[in-house]
């Protein structure tokens, strides 16, 4: 851990010109004096570390000193591909590799390289975490990380919709979607033999690491599979689906809904006069398609199933029994508009 961080400390000084002791610190999460025995360390060594004290002062390597210690280790390597996504790269355990790895590429740029790469990650930020989703800490991904990575056996208590059960896997590869891991494996605890399934890494109560390799299936591809996957998954959320009458700003509020339904009003007929247009929407169910519709009237109607215009209907009527009735001035003359609108819109 300390010879890594000496390293660090000789590339960012080679790279960043004079740091200051607390700016290192900060960097590496340590003392101020512990900075100081490093750069100790390292002059003791023979690196030219020069020293200024007061205003403007701090740590720097004397003109034209360059290190040739660019080699990648092997985990550094591997948290390669981690490097643009620093959260991952931390969630995986993986953080320090990464950043290390970053600084030993910098230091081998030719200086102009160097500029424009630094430039880059200055002014783009990657951020996998979807909105209103919390970044969970999840102490067991490094370790399922580990087992993916050196292909080994798991044994793992699993909590899904439908309750808690063991399973026996082999970690194919992981996968962050929006924020969330899943882990890809080969489940060997089916009575009906060997079938490759997603776990949501979060969901994952205990496990224990086996001794024992993992056999991938010869053609297997992880983007690909879960490509597949999302594919399949999408297709059995919606298998049904109803027609639709939406305004012109109906249709802007439906296209947020997703991408199943930005596809819906993308393919939309032609508006009329007014501006509206029919289209056909893929639903999980008219239970659960009334309940997002609702929030989208008066811009949007339903107007074929029929089970879906009962259902909004029914919910509807709940509604208005549920609130108290207006002032006898006030919001009459609104509800009145709004079934107006919503009569155009069937209308057509």
């Amino acid at each position: 851990m300390r010879a890594s961080r000496l390293l660090s400390i000789l590339m960012l000084l080679q790279l960043r010109g004079r740091q200051t002791a607390e700016a290192l610190a900060a960097e590496f999460e340590v003392s101020v004096r512990t900075i100081y025995r490093d750069v100790d360390e390292l002059a003791a060594a023979g690196v030219p570390v020069i020293s200024d004290r007061g205003p403007g002062g701090g740590f720097a390597l004397t003109g034209g000193y360059r290190t040739q210690l660019t080699g990648l280790a092997a985990d550094e390597a591997e948290a390669m591909l981690m490097m643009g996504l620093p959260e991952a790269a931390r969630a995986l355990g993986i953080g320090q590799a990464a950043a290390l790895a970053q600084r030993k590429l910098l230091t081998a740029l030719p200086e102009d390289g160097r500029a424009g790469a630094v430039r880059i990650g200055e002014r783009f930020h990657l951020d996998p975490v979807d909105w209103y989703r919390d970044n969970e800490p999840l102490p067991q991904l490094p370790p399922v990380a580990r087992a993916v990575l050196d292909g080994r056996m798991l044994t793992m208590r699993y909590e899904s919709w439908s309750g808690e059960r063991d399973w026996r896997v082999g970690p194919l590869g992981l996968v962050l979607k929006a924020g969330v891991w899943y882990l890809v494996a080969n489940s060997t605890s089916d009575a009906s033999g060997s079938q490759i399934r997603s776990f949501k890494v979060a969901n994952i109560l205990d496990f224990k690491v086996l001794d024992e390799a993992v056999t991938r299936p010869p053609a297997f591809d992880l983007a690909t599979y879960w490509q597949q996957s999302v594919m399949r998954f999408e297709a059995s959320l919606r298998p049904e689906t109803a027609t639709l009458r939406a305004s012109r700003e109906g249709r802007r509020r439906l296209a947020e809904l997703g991408a199943f339904a930005a596809k819906a009003v993308a393919t939309a007929d032609a508006p009329d006069a007014q501006g509206w247009a029919t289209l056909t929407l893929p639903i999980e169910s008219a239970n659960h398609a009334a309940r997002l519709l609702l929030g989208l009237a008066p811009e949007v109607v339903a107007v074929a199933p029929e089970a879906l215009c009962a259902e909004i209907r029914a919910l509807a009527a709940q509604m208005i029994a549920l609130h108290p009735s207006p002032p006898a001035n006030g919001a009459a003359g609104v509800t009145r508009e709004a079934a107006r609108r919503v009569t155009r819109g069937r209308a057509r």
